[in-house]
Order: structure tokens, then C-alpha cells, then sequence
């Protein structure tokens, strides 16, 4: 990237993207239960890969979840929730960014290829990095707990992924695109 123009759009949109991912988690925060179900943080990390690519999208997940719970106190506890929290969402915004730009000059089917690939690859790491670090807990993570934690409990959140991520990504596309 040789354009500093475009390295500064990337870098306010990050920064834009991570601001919103601290702000829209207040709006479920009267009902964890909804919060747990729609997953606020998920969709600006997931649009920051779309729009400033996987570098970018990779940073902002990883330091999201631990900035909320340093000036919010939520994710709470910091250790160990934040860990895998950051862990997912920094492969949703690592995997959207990387696959999409470097495929298929963005095409929707790819679009929707590559948001279903980081929701895959992300819960598989969150599983994996949960597993591990509540192993030697008094409630170490069984397969069951996973699905129903990261399937089912999640499945409003990710019928709403499914749903707005593209539409906002083409929608920004196609406005960045009009005097092209």
C-alpha cells in the first residue's frame, strides 16, 4: 500500500470501527442473555476485515474485547473471557479481510464464502482457546457447552451477520464506487 491517503482512510475507518465496537454493546448490556445472542462486538471487527483488510481487522479484534474490559469492565473477568473473546474476534477480522480482498475481485458469493469461513475458523479458535484455558477449571468446556454456547445461543447473531455484514459492505462499495 503506497498511498498514504489510503493508509489514513484504513487507519480512521479502524479506529471508527473499534469506537463503534466499544458503543454497541451498551445496547444489550440490560440482558447478557441478549448480548450472549446477538453478539455486538462481532459486526464492526467483521466489517473492519471487509473494509480495511485482514492487518486491520485482525488488530482492532484483538484489542477490542480488552479495551472494553479495561474501561467498561466488561467482558468480565478480563482473564479468561477477554482472551478468547480476542481470539475470535480477531480471526473473524483477520479471515474476512484476508479472504476477501485477495479473492475474487468482491464478488457477493465470496463475500458471503469469506464471512462464513471467519465464523467458522473463529469459533473453532474461541472453542479451542476456551477449552485450554478452563481445562484445569472447576467447569472445563465440553463439547456440549460449546455448541450450545456457540451454535445455538449465537444463532440470532449470526442470521444478523449473515444478513447486515453484506449489505454493508456492498452498500459502502458501491457509495465509494459511484464516481468510479
Amino acid at each position: 500500500m503506497k498511498n498514504p491517503d489510503l493508509k489514513i482512510k484504513k487507519l480512521v475507518r479502524a479506529a471508527l470501527l473499534l469506537a463503534v465496537g466499544m458503543v454497541l454493546p451498551f445496547l444489550t448490556m440490560q440482558n447478557a442473555d441478549l448480548g450472549n445472542a446477538l453478539l455486538p462486538m462481532h459486526l464492526p471487527v467483521m466489517l473492519c476485515g471487509y473494509l480495511c483488510g485482514g492487518w486491520y481487522g485482525l488488530a482492532v479484534g484483538a484489542i477490542l474485547p480488552f479495551l472494553r474490559s479495561v474501561c467498561f469492565g466488561m467482558p468480565s473477568p478480563m482473564y479468561p473471557r477477554a482472551v478468547w473473546m480476542a481470539v475470535e474476534l480477531a480471526t473473524y477480522g483477520a479471515v474476512t479481510g484476508f479472504l476477501y480482498k485477495g479473492f475474487f475481485k468482491k464478488k457477493l458469493w465470496w463475500l458471503y464464502g469469506s464471512l462464513l469461513s471467519a465464523m467458522v475458523a473463529g469459533r473453532i479458535l474461541y472453542g479451542i482457546v476456551k477449552w485450554a484455558l478452563l481445562l484445569e477449571s472447576k467447569n472445563p468446556l465440553t463439547m456440549e457447552v460449546f455448541i450450545a454456547g456457540a451454535v445455538v445461543e449465537a444463532l440470532p447473531g449470526i442470521v444478523l451477520q449473515l444478513v447486515l455484514v453484506p449489505v454493508i459492505v456492498k452498500a459502502i462499495e458501491k457509495w465509494e464506487n459511484r464516481g468510479a
